[in-house]
């Protein structure tokens, strides 16, 4: 049964042993972690026996052809451990995968390359990663994950930079910081050294949270949106972006023209109150120029009905 396990998975994880404090937090480690990875108890007869057991009862973790055993005192939580331990030392990486990696709190170094490029500096890199992540796992595999990714179309989204292929880029996925060769990889101890230099803080951050960088990423998003509306539909994408643009057009001219027709109306309307105020004015002054004549005339049109009463009584 153990044989067949290891054949179906290339990681899980053995609790060896009976009743303990350890197992109960094995348990809940289990149930918490199931859904990311293989929990399986045995006795102590079912392991192979190249494993070897300082003490019982124990965790252990089986992945790249070997086997890690679990120790409190030199790794800390069991739920924490079984979440950097739950991936291969080695991996291909891609964006769903490099998201999971930010639960473990390591960095990872990642070859990016063209796999479809045979070329020597392409199969290289990823040799070499492959072999410091063999050979110095003792050394690296508490702060690091290792690995490769077939091209850099994701690393320059992720890093808002373009970068050349084949390289070699080390990402801290918790805080979006991230590192960029500082010298030139001939070997694994050349990016042994660069990895101590990252270690020691010798290499500077780059990228990180902060507000700027995050005002950077929403341009840069809003940006490559765009672009890639563009290119995978440029009629959409004159649709999406032209017909809103039209509509505040033509908001922006209704506004426009409306201030000026009111302001020709306001003044239009000054000058003709001004007119007829004069108009007014003139009226009022012929008036008072006629008072006098038509008073005149008034005086005998009103004797004429006295007059003929007269001659009526004659």
């Amino acid at each position: 049964m153990f044989e067949h396990v290891q054949k179906r998975h290339r990681v899980f994880f053995v609790y060896i042993g009976g009743e303990s404090p350890l197992k109960e937090k094995y348990i809940d480690a289990a149930s918490e972690l199931i859904v990311y990875t293989y929990f399986f108890s045995a006795l102590e007869e079912v392991i192979p026996e190249y494993v070897t057991l300082k003490e019982m009862p124990a965790v252990l973790v089986f992945k790249d052809e070997t086997y890690f055993v679990y120790d409190e005192y030199e790794d800390g939580d069991l739920s924490s451990w079984i979440s950097r331990e739950r991936f291969q030392n080695y991996l291909t990486m891609d964006g769903f995968l490099l998201y999971e990696l930010g639960d473990t709190g390591k960095l990872v170094a990642i070859a990016v390359i063209d796999e479809k490029n045979t070329s020597i500096e392409h199969t290289r890199l990823k040799s070499i990663i492959q072999e410091v992540a063999k050979d110095y796992r003792d050394h690296f595999h508490k702060d690091f994950q290792f690995g490769h990714m077939d091209g850099n179309d994701y690393i320059n989204t992720l890093l808002m930079d373009e970068l050349t292929v084949p390289t070699v880029v080390v990402l801290n996925t918790s805080n979006q910081q991230y590192y960029l060769l500082d010298r030139q990889i001939n070997n694994a101890k050349d990016m042994v050294q660069f990895i101590n230099n990252i270690l020691d803080g010798t290499v500077e951050a780059q990228g990180g949270d902060s507000i700027l960088q995050r005002l950077k990423r929403i341009v840069f998003d809003a940006k490559s949106t765009v672009v890639s509306i563009f290119k995978s539909s440029p009629l959409m994408g004159c649709f999406l972006f032209g017909l809103p643009l039209g509509v505040i057009s033509i908001m922006c001219y209704g506004i426009y023209t409306a201030d000026t027709d009111g302001g020709y109306i306001e003044e239009r309307y000054e000058i003709v109150s001004k007119s007829e105020m004069e108009g007014q004015e003139q009226i009022e002054e012929s008036k008072e120029q006629q008072e006098p004549n038509k008073g005149g005339s008034l005086l005998p049109t009103m004797q004429q009905p006295k007059d003929v009463l007269e001659k009526k009584t004659d």
